[in-house]
C-alpha cells in the first residue's frame, strides 16, 4: 500500500515540469502568432495605403490640394469625378480600353491554353525547346524591344490599331500563362483525354469539352494576368496609339499632365476610376487565383 501511495508523489515534480513546458509552449505559440499577425496587419497598411491616399486626394478641390491635406477634409466633393466623366474623354477611353483588354484577354488565353495543352499531352520535336523559348522572351525590358515592335507593326500596317496593340500584349502574356497552363494541365489525369478519345472526340474535341472545364481555376488566373497587363500598360500603348480617339485609360492619363501644368486632383480621381474594373475582375476571379496559381507546383 506504501508503494501505492508514494507514486503520485514522486510523480509530482514531473507533472509539474509538463505543465510549465506546456504553459511555456502555449505562451510561445500566442506569442508567435501575435507577432505574425501584427506583421501582417502592418504590411496591409503599407500596401493599401497609396490606393487609400489616391482616392483622398481625389476629393479635393483644387489640384494643390495634395500639397496641404488638411485642407481637402472641409470642402470633401465627388466634383472631380463627375468633370472626369463630363468634360473629358474618360468614356472614350474606358471603351478602346475594354476593347484592347478583352481582345488580350481572349485571344492570349486561348493561345496559351492551346500551347499549354499541347506541350503537357504531346510529344513533338522540340517541345521542351519550345517552353524555354517563351520563357527566354520574358527576359528582354520593354526599352529593349519596343523599337522592334515598332517597326514590326509599321511594316504590318498595324500602328495605331487595336489589333496592333492586341497582339503586342498577347505576345507579352502568352509566354508567363502558357507555362502557368502547362503546370496545371499536367496536375489533370491523361485518362481523362483516353476516355474521351474511346468516346470517339478529336483531340481538339477532348480539350475543349473534356479539359478546358476542367481547367477553369488555371484559366482564371491566366485571363485576370493578362487582362491587367492590358489595362494598366503605359509604353507600347502611348507609342504605338498615334490618335487621340483611340487612347487608352493609361494613355488617356498622360493628358492631365502638361510642360507647365499638372491636374493632380483629376488624375486621382480617373486613376480610382481605372481601379474599379480592375477590383471587379479580381472579385469575380479571386476564387479561383489560389488554386490556379498553387496547381503544378510540384510537378514540372
Amino acid at each position: 500500500m506504501s508503494a501505492v501511495t508514494e507514486l503520485p508523489t514522486a510523480a509530482r515534480p514531473a507533472a509539474r515540469r509538463s505543465a510549465v513546458r506546456s504553459r511555456g509552449r502555449d505562451g510561445s505559440r500566442r506569442s508567435t502568432s501575435v507577432l505574425s499577425h501584427g506583421l501582417l496587419v502592418l504590411a496591409a497598411l503599407i500596401a493599401v495605403f497609396p490606393v487609400l491616399w489616391i482616392a483622398f486626394i481625389s476629393l479635393g478641390a483644387d489640384k494643390t490640394d495634395y500639397l496641404h491635406p488638411g485642407r481637402i477634409f472641409g470642402r470633401m466633393s465627388f466634383a472631380n469625378y463627375g468633370f472626369v466623366l463630363q468634360h473629358t474623354d474618360f468614356l472614350n477611353w474606358f471603351g478602346n480600353s475594354v476593347l484592347v483588354a478583352g481582345g488580350t484577354t481572349v485571344f492570349g488565353v486561348l493561345v496559351a491554353a492551346t500551347t499549354g495543352y499541347a506541350v503537357s499531352r504531346m510529344r513533338f520535336p522540340g517541345h521542351r525547346h519550345l517552353m524555354w523559348t517563351l520563357l527566354l522572351t520574358q527576359m528582354f525590358p520593354i526599352a529593349v524591344v519596343i523599337v522592334p515592335i515598332y517597326t514590326i507593326l509599321a511594316n504590318l500596317n498595324l500602328l495605331d490599331s487595336y489589333f496592333g496593340l492586341i497582339l503586342t500584349y498577347a505576345g507579352t502574356t502568352v509566354p508567363y500563362c502558357g507555362w502557368l497552363l502547362k503546370g496545371y494541365f499536367d496536375t489533370i489525369p491523361v485518362e481523362i483525354d483516353e476516355a474521351g478519345r474511346v468516346d470517339g472526340l478529336s483531340p481538339f474535341g477532348t480539350f475543349w469539352r473534356l479539359i478546358i472545364p476542367l481547367a477553369r481555376p488555371g484559366l482564371a488566373v491566366a485571363a485576370f494576368y493578362s487582362f491587367l497587363t492590358a489595362w494598366a500598360e503605359v509604353p507600347f500603348a502611348s507609342t504605338f496609339l498615334l490618335s487621340s480617339d483611340k487612347y487608352t485609360l493609361a494613355v488617356g492619363l498622360q493628358t492631365y499632365i502638361s510642360e507647365h501644368d499638372a491636374q493632380w486632383h483629376l488624375m486621382a480621381a480617373t486613376s480610382v476610376l481605372i481601379a474599379l474594373p480592375a477590383a471587379l475582375v479580381f472579385y469575380l476571379v479571386q476564387r479561383h487565383l489560389v488554386t490556379g496559381l498553387t496547381a503544378g507546383a510540384a510537378k514540372s
